[in-house]
């Protein structure tokens, strides 16, 4: 008796293990991602140990330009007080041209006030004068027992010698200095006395040897 086949459902076989899904072409080779690293990193930025090497020049190049700032910050200083200086310069050399050909009519006030002819609307009138002239900054400088200095004052005549001095002292103020500010405007004229001459002591006798 013959054998035929078996009537029924076949048994399905068992799929062969091939590549992973998306086959070999979806793979990326080492060559491409040898290319991919390249392309990715920064441009000019090398190895690790060129990087460690760039830093004393950083440092060197940021302390330059940190001195050249400290340098410029003081030329900028100097300049500035420099330009105050002139400022005030000016200021003082306006002021002074201005007020010097007043200098005449303030001595006249001195004279008036010392022969008590300085009273009613005249004194009024000078008194405002004094205010305007020191509020520009013009003072009035020199009394009489001032230790003279050539700087300040101008000594018209020595008139003697006084054992109440122990320097050259202005005795008399023929007239007033004015100044504005440190500058000198007109030097005071004083008559002076001289300190009194010290007598030096007599040198005493020499002995005579009668040995």
């Amino acid at each position: 008796m013959t054998t035929g086949p078996q009537d029924g459902p076949l048994e399905e076989e068992a799929p062969l293990p091939g590549p992973p899904p998306g086959g070999a072409a979806d793979q990326p080779d080492e060559a491409d991602a040898e290319r991919a690293a390249a392309e990715s990193e920064p441009a000019g930025v090398t190895d690790p140990g060129d990087r460690a090497g760039a830093t004393p020049a950083l440092e060197q190049e940021l302390a330059e330009r940190t001195a050249d700032l400290q340098r410029i910050q003081a030329e900028f200083l100097n300049y500035k007080r420099r330009v105050d200086r002139d400022r005030e310069l000016v200021r003082q050399n306006a002021v002074f041209a201005v007020l010097s050909p007043m200098l005449d009519v303030l001595d006249s006030i001195d004279r008036a006030r010392e022969h008590g002819e300085l009273e009613g609307g005249f004194k009024g009138v000078a008194d405002q004068l004094e205010r305007i002239v020191s509020g520009l900054g013009l003072t009035r400088y020199a009394e009489p027992g001032d230790a003279f200095d050539p700087l300040l004052h101008e000594a018209l005549s020595h008139i003697g010698t006084d054992p109440g001095v122990s320097v050259v002292t202005c005795k008399q103020v023929v007239k007033s200095g004015y100044r504005i500010g440190d500058r000198v405007v007109r030097a005071a004229q004083v008559l002076v006395v001289d300190p009194a001459e010290m007598t030096e002591p007599a040198e005493p006798a020499e002995s005579s040897d009668d040995e």
